[in-house]
């Protein structure tokens, strides 16, 4: 019923840069916040940003000044541009969005299948 998909993973050097996109689609009637979450080899997934509708947003400490969230409501897509990458954000992101789809009545939490970032030289 509902498709959460990711793409913009990869693998980069220390320094550098990229940008996560995830797609929301199918019968979705309301989507309240967007986020991503990650996790790394041997450790439990985590907050690395959130969004609401109304564009609040929240960072995990180790991101702050280096990632940014963003979100096309129109698009029901949700962004996160990385920069200055450092090994430790090595891990498998996965997209969040708690959202409201027909035929249902309360919100939900829905999940995308993770993408890899890999930062090494």
């Amino acid at each position: 019923q509902v498709q959460l998909v990711e793409s913009g993973g990869g693998l980069v050097q220390p320094g550098g840069s990229l940008r996560l996109s995830c797609a929301a689609s199918g019968t979705i009637r309301s989507i309240n916040a967007m986020g991503w979450y990650r996790q790394a080899p041997g450790k439990q997934r985590e907050l690395v940003a959130g969004i609401t509708n109304s564009g609040s947003t929240n960072y995990a400490d180790s991101v702050k000044g280096r990632f940014t969230i963003s979100r096309d409501n129109r698009k029901n897509t949700v962004y996160l541009q990385m920069n200055n990458l450092k090994p430790e954000d090595t891990a498998v992101y996965y997209c969040n969005a708690h959202l409201l789809i027909w035929y249902d009545n309360a919100y939900r939490d829905y999940w995308g299948q993770g993408t890899q970032v890999t930062v090494s030289s």
